[in-house]
């Protein structure tokens, strides 16, 4: 378990500690910032709108993180690859094919939990992290991203949603760029309903592949600060949104 004398223990209710109180890059565990709390919906909305995530393993207690910098995803800067754009414009031509948003959340985010990346032992989306996010879902701040393919969820995102504020939180495939389609969807949806960004949380090669750039947290969390206050999108998807990133 992670210990510091300066990481502050949380009560649940109590109130976050400003992200800028996270621990350094020259730490242990940079973008730490608190421990303990719980994983209630009025929590996780108030985390997520100060720039602050829970991660954590079993064994530990929820860890509340904030890094710096963080990765995020400017939609108007998504990469779309000339192959890719070809998978785009086959699945959205086939009629077996469809992009579906909120049709099956649990199962999303089970499948997200059955993942193994990049040599873990195990996985972060513990059962009551599922729970939590189940939760926050039935009250609406959480969606899934679905990918399906004659008739069967073959990959898929979930993400969180606070006002015009979303928070990619994580994704399976059991087919080839069946995640990157429901990437590339929720892109275009973002882009149709005016989200200028999509939180990343963290640096990764593949999300950097994709047009994701850090950014400094100060930044990030003015963004969020303003788009949390706006109206939130209705969830769904209209095939013509495809059209927002296919250029047609």
């Amino acid at each position: 378990m992670i210990s510091e004398p300066s990481l502050l223990w949380l009560e649940p209710g109590d109130t976050f500690p400003d992200a800028g109180h996270a621990w350094s890059k020259e730490s242990d565990a940079p973008g730490l910032l608190a421990a303990g709390g719980c994983l209630d919906t009025g929590t996780l909305i108030r985390a997520y709108s100060q720039g602050i995530f829970p991660w954590y393993s079993a064994g530990q207690p929820i860890l509340w993180w904030s890094t710096d910098p963080r990765m995020v995803l400017n939609t108007e800067h998504f990469k779309l690859h000339r192959s890719f754009k070809k998978t785009i414009k086959n699945f959205s031509a086939n009629s077996n094919c469809e992009i579906r948003f909120d049709a099956s959340f649990k199962a999303v985010i089970q499948n997200c939990a059955s993942v193994r990346r990049g040599g873990q032992s195990g996985t972060w989306i513990l059962p009551e992290m599922v729970a939590a996010y189940q939760s926050l879902h039935d009250d609406g701040y959480a969606h899934s991203v679905e990918t399906w393919i004659d008739g069967k969820l073959v990959g898929g995102l979930y993400c969180v949603c606070i006002g015009r504020a979303v928070f990619g939180e994580s994704m399976f495939s059991h087919r080839p760029d069946a995640s990157k389609l429901a990437l590339a969807a929720l892109v275009a949806f973002c882009r149709a309903h005016d989200i200028s960004h999509i939180d990343c949380q963290q640096n990764t090669r593949h999300l950097a592949s994709m047009g994701a750039a850090e950014m400094p947290r100060p930044q990030f969390v003015a963004l969020v600060q303003t788009a949390i206050s706006l109206a939130p999108p209705a969830w769904r998807f209209e095939p013509l949104y495809w059209t927002s990133i296919l250029g047609h």
